[in-house]
């Protein structure tokens, strides 16, 4: 009896395809989600403070570790060391962890603006060198990634100002206050030595000058003193615009020694005491 046989030739490829089974579906590289954590959390939930709890939590918390380091490595380069970012992360961590609400969703949408959170607010009050308002700070941001956005390509030129205003929606004005806090984060020492090497930054600031000191009281007393008598202005003058000596001034005049001693004396009390007196009860102007 001859039965009929079928050679079996090569499957076409949509059948290959519906006889092997589809892969299982692969986690990206830095999905670090941990497939006990909902599980945990149910139960941290359902668990009164004490050290049972505190346990899940730990647990919880060293399982979303690596999340946070990866948080943390987006701050990099910004003048912060790298293990104090992830501490700073962690910290943040901590928080998402005993403040999530297992009923309202993932925590991986709670935990990461949480954790960005707490890191950016480390920069700004920790890391600011002067202190910039709020406002100044979000001009910073804009700016910085503007910047970035418009040097990525090879080969582009810096952006000025005006580009950076273009591309951000800002004044010139805000791009400036933006640039100039991207110097703020850190200070320089007033010995750091400047490019010529020969002087330090503090070399370069001002100092306070006696002389302006002086021509402010000279100018506060010539009031004064023009309200003297003539013959005591006469003393004042030849004592200490000529720089004549009691002796001479003495025999100028006639007088004796301690005379005009006495005369010198007595004009300088009374000026001084007309300066403070004019500093503590001004004159009105409108009646002159």
């Amino acid at each position: 009896m001859l039965t009929e046989t079928t050679t079996a030739g090569p499957m076409d490829d949509d059948s290959a395809s519906a006889a092997r089974p589809a892969p299982a579906p692969s986690r990206r590289a830095h999905d670090d989600a941990p497939d006990e954590a909902a599980a945990l959390f149910t139960r941290m939930a359902s668990l009164e403070e004490g050290p049972e709890r505190d346990a899940v939590r730990d647990q919880l918390v060293a399982l979303w570790l690596p999340m946070a380091h990866r948080i943390a490595s987006r701050f990099r380069d910004r003048g912060e060391d790298i293990e104090d970012l992830r501490q700073v992360a962690a910290l943040g961590l901590v928080k998402a962890v005993d403040r999530f609400d297992p009923g309202r969703g993932a925590f991986e949408s709670y935990a990461v603006p949480t954790i960005t959170g707490e890191v950016k607010r480390h920069f700004r009050d920790r890391m600011w060198a002067v202190r910039v308002p709020r406002r100044v700070q979000e001009l910073r941001n804009r700016v910085r990634l503007a910047r970035r956005e418009l040097t990525q390509r090879p080969g582009s030129p810096e952006p000025g100002p005006a580009d950076l205003a273009a591309h951000t929606g800002l004044t010139e004005e805000e791009v400036a206050a933006g640039l100039e806090a991207l110097e703020s984060y850190s200070a320089l020492s007033l010995d750091a030595a400047l490019a010529d090497d020969d002087h330090t930054l503090a070399d370069t600031l001002g100092a306070d000058e006696h002389s302006y000191d002086v021509i402010v009281d000279r100018e506060a007393a010539k009031e004064a003193l023009g309200r003297l008598p003539e013959r005591e202005r006469a003393v004042l003058y030849m004592r200490f615009f000529q720089d004549m000596t009691q002796r001479r001034i003495a025999d100028h005049f006639g007088y004796s020694q301690m005379h005009v001693s006495r005369i010198i004396t007595r004009c300088c009390a009374h000026v001084r005491r007309q300066v403070l007196q004019d500093r503590e009860c001004p004159a009105d102007p409108s009646k002159n």
